[in-house]
């Protein structure tokens, strides 16, 4: 029996951009964390995801670590009503800098 998906995950149009900086090796791991981190809780806190204070990148209000290193920042935000998960932003995380489409984020 398989399980339906409680939310359906959206990508902002920046994401796109936000894709083509990262190395296209880690494509198949960040669409399957995603897929398996936000479908059924992403309102569930846990070590590598949780609530963000304002202000964030992109008003995000949760933020997911994942990878290599935690090296990848996913930040998004929740529509209960709608039932999907807003991608807002992916970012790199390189030592203490946030990179998104190559660019830094000032953190």
């Amino acid at each position: 029996m398989l399980r339906t998906a409680r939310f359906d995950v959206g990508f902002a149009p920046e994401v796109v951009d936000h894709l083509v900086a990262i190395e296209r090796k880690y494509h198949p791991l960040i669409q399957a964390t995603l897929t398996e981190q936000l479908s059924y809780t992403p309102d569930l806190a846990t070590r590598n995801r949780k609530p963000v204070e304002q202000p964030a990148p992109y008003a995000a209000t949760w933020e997911l670590r994942f990878g290599p290193g935690n090296r990848f920042r996913v930040f998004y935000d929740i529509d209960f009503r709608e039932r999907i998960v807003w991608v807002l932003a992916i970012g790199v995380k390189k030592r203490e800098r946030l990179y998104f489409a190559g660019e830094e984020f000032k953190i």
